[in-house]
This record gives C-alpha cells, sequence and structure tokens, in this order.
C-alpha cells in the first residue's frame, strides 16, 4: 500500500510481540533497530502496518526521528488521493476527521493557550488542543448533515429502482480484484480503472442487458482490505448502503493473488459483519489469464464463473448466471388481454416465455412467468387468479 501512496519501501522489519508495548506498540529493540534503519536509508516516513494510538504514534517520532503513520493513516491518504467527487471527498474528510479525533494527545504544539492573570482577567482558560477538538467535533457535524443530504439522493434512485422493479446486483471484493474492469466489460461502461488499490471510491451504477431480461442494474463498489478501519464503515455508509439494497451480490476474486484465500476470508467475514448472508452470491474467479491453471482446482464456492474482466473470456457465462437468478423472482402470473389489445400479446411473447392461453368472448387470458421489471410494465393487464374462473372470465386488478 506504501507503492499505491506514492512511497518507496527503502526497508522493511517485522516482530512478533506475545504483549504489545503500551508506549510505543513495539519492543525497545525493535524501536531503536528502525531508527538505525532509518538513519542508514535516509528515510523520512515510517509506516506501522497496526493501529497506534496518539500516544504511541508520539513516542516512536520522538525516538525515531521521523514521522510516522499506522495502517488507517496510511488507507486515508490513499483515499484522499483517489476522492475526485465531491461526495468522495466529504467521505474521506469525515473518515479521516474520525480518525485524527482520539489521537489528539498533549497541547497543540505542546503548548497551552495563555491563561489570563489580573484583575477582571482572571479564569481557569482553554487549552489549544480543547478548542482544536471543538473544531473537530463542529466539522464532523457538518459532514455529516451534508452527507445525509447525499444518502437521501442516492435514496431516492434506489427508491425508483426498486418502485419499477429493476433488478439489481452489486459488485463486491476484495482491492483491486477487477470490479470496475467488470463493470465496463458488462455494461458497455468507461468507468476508471487502473491496477491499484481503491482505484474506486464512488458507486457507480450502470445499466446492463440480459438476454430474456432486458432491464437490469449493476453497482460498483469500494474495495474490501482486511483490518477494515471503523472510520471507513462509518464514512462510508452512503456507498455501503448500494450493496445493502441490491437483489445479489457478485463477489469478484482476484484468481491470480497468492493471497486469495485470505482475501476471500476477508470478504466474507466483512459481510457477515454488514448483514448481507442472506443475500444470494455469485462468485466471480477473475484473472484467468494471469492465474496458473491449477489454482481453479483450489475453488469450492458455487454459483461460479471463471473469467477474465479485462479480455472478455467468461463474460457471457455469468451473463447466464446473472439471467438465472432474475429468473428466481419470476412470478406465475395471468393477464387478460381484449380483443382491442390482442396484438399486444405478441410482445408479451418477444418478452418472455408464454406458457398457456385460453381465449374467450371477451378476449384472452394468457399464463406467464414475468421479472419484476416486467410485472410493472404489464401492470394494467393482470388479473387477480381467484377471479379467473373456469367459465373464462377475467377481471383486471384496478
Amino acid at each position: 500500500m506504501v507503492y499505491a501512496a506514492g512511497g518507496e519501501v527503502v526497508g522493511a522489519l517485522a516482530q512478533t510481540l506475545q504483549q504489545y508495548n503500551p508506549a510505543t506498540l513495539l519492543g525497545s529493540g525493535k524501536v531503536t533497530e528502525i531508527h538505525e534503519l532509518v538513519t542508514q536509508s535516509n528515510a523520512s516516513l515510517v509506516v506501522i502496518d497496526h493501529h497506534l494510538s496518539g500516544v504511541q504514534a508520539r513516542n516512536l517520532e520522538k525516538e525515531i526521528g521521523v514521522r510516522v503513520l499506522d495502517r488507517t493513516q496510511l488507507i486515508l491518504d490513499i483515499f484522499a488521493q483517489r476522492a475526485k467527487t465531491y461526495e468522495g471527498k466529504l467521505q474521506v474528510e469525515l473518515a479521516q476527521m474520525l480518525d485524527q479525533l482520539p489521537r489528539m494527545v498533549g497541547a497543540w504544539q505542546n503548548s497551552l493557550s495563555r491563561q489570563a492573570g489580573g484583575i477582571g482577567t482572571r479564569g481557569p482558560g482553554e487549552s489549544a488542543l480543547e478548542i482544536d477538538r471543538r473544531r473537530i467535533h463542529n466539522r464532523i457535524k457538518q459532514l455529516k448533515k451534508k452527507l445525509t443530504t447525499v444518502t437521501k439522493n442516492r435514496a431516492q434512485y434506489r427508491a425508483a429502482r426498486q418502485r419499477y422493479e429493476v433488478p439489481s446486483f452489486a459488485l463486491i471484493g476484495y482491492t483491486n480484484s477487477g470490479k470496475s474492469t467488470l463493470l465496463n466489460r458488462l455494461c458497455n461502461a468507461h468507468t476508471f480503472t487502473k491496477d491499484q488499490p481503491f482505484a474506486t471510491l464512488d458507486p457507480a451504477t450502470r445499466k446492463v442487458f440480459l438476454p430474456e431480461v432486458k432491464n437490469a442494474v449493476v453497482t460498483d463498489t469500494v474495495g474490501f482490505i482486511r483490518r477494515l478501519p471503523t472510520e471507513l464503515i462509518e464514512a462510508f455508509k452512503a456507498t455501503l448502503e448500494e450493496s445493502v439494497d441490491a437483489d445479489a451480490l457478485i463477489h469478484v476474486v482476484d484468481l491470480s493473488s497468492d493471497q486469495m484465500q485470505s482475501q476471500m476470508e476477508t470478504v466474507n467475514n466483512l459481510v457477515k459483519e454488514f448483514g448481507w448472508s442472506s443475500k444470494p452470491i455469485i462468485h466471480v474467479f477473475n484473472k484467468v489469464d494471469k492465474a496458473p491453471f491449477e489454482r481453479q482446482f483450489q475453488v469450492k464456492e458455487h454459483p461460479r464463473v471463471f473469467m477474465s474482466a479485462l479480455t472478455g473470456e467468461g463474460v457471457e457465462k455469468l451473463r447466464q448466471l446473472m439471467v438465472d437468478h432474475v429468473q428466481t423472482l419470476h412470478k406465475e402470473v395471468e393477464l387478460f388481454f381484449s380483443h382491442k389489445d390482442e396484438h399486444l400479446i405478441y410482445q408479451l411473447g418477444r418478452e418472455t416465455n408464454i406458457k398457456k392461453t385460453e381465449p374467450n368472448s371477451q378476449g384472452v387470458v394468457c399464463f406467464a412467468g414475468l421479472t419484476p421489471d416486467q410485472l410493472h410494465r404489464w401492470h394494467p393487464y393482470l388479473v387477480k387468479k381467484k377471479e379467473s374462473s373456469h367459465k373464462g372470465l377475467s377481471q383486471k386488478i384496478t
């Protein structure tokens, strides 16, 4: 991730501890070793792949002599570089504020605002730290208020899709697994793609054409990562809600990654944490053009498809799996067409399979299975089954 943030790694050290040092997280010997490595390599930054408290970060910087970042701060820095839209920038700033607040220790620049003295000026005063904390709290309130507006706007779009009962799919997966490339391949879209972590911050929803279904949508979402910071989950609630309301999830897995199993486990754990376990999941094992063939034998998940979003291999099989899912949503209904509307039966037959027709003196009753999108479109011709008598008469739903 250091490379993704634009840094260059000049050295790395690891330590296994039975108990963390409350002052510096690391053992004193390891801190000295890091200091020596920094001096030899002329490094200007140290990144700790763990969460640091404000006290621990301050102590490490004092001992090592350069700036120290932890895992969360590095991820937030990457997010700050990637944020392009208004919503993305709001979410990143909120995450940074939430992360910064508990780290604030001591006073600003190690000084207190001057405490007054003399007649009429006596008082406890207020430390610069308290002023900064209050400012951050106020800014967090402002950001949450703005994001609430964004959330409402997204909710309106989702409500419209639900009102028209358009099937929806959400792409989820570990960061840099190829979700945006898959969205472009499926939907003929042109969203930004790059071989780097967190290339996508803002959800992108595009229409996808599926045989026998016609209208459906696919949403690309921010990638997951192990030990996802809670600040990001809090700040990106509006983004994650796109997956909450999806009819099915498409879990995109990087088949070429040596960490494939652990990445899948990370995503599966987050799916459980977010309460999405009840949703249908289609497993897409991406980048078959880069992965060893024998790795496919390690896969046990179903339904699944092995494909390459880059070359298009396997994309038609994925479309069929998506169609199969939508067809499970088909509802068996009866439709009544009067004599003046009988020409619409041909159009219905082009959209779905008409299982049976029953002509009568007033028109024709058709028995068919419709998707949610089709149910909305053909709603004026739906009839209540209990009112379709054996005499051949049907009554429309009003």
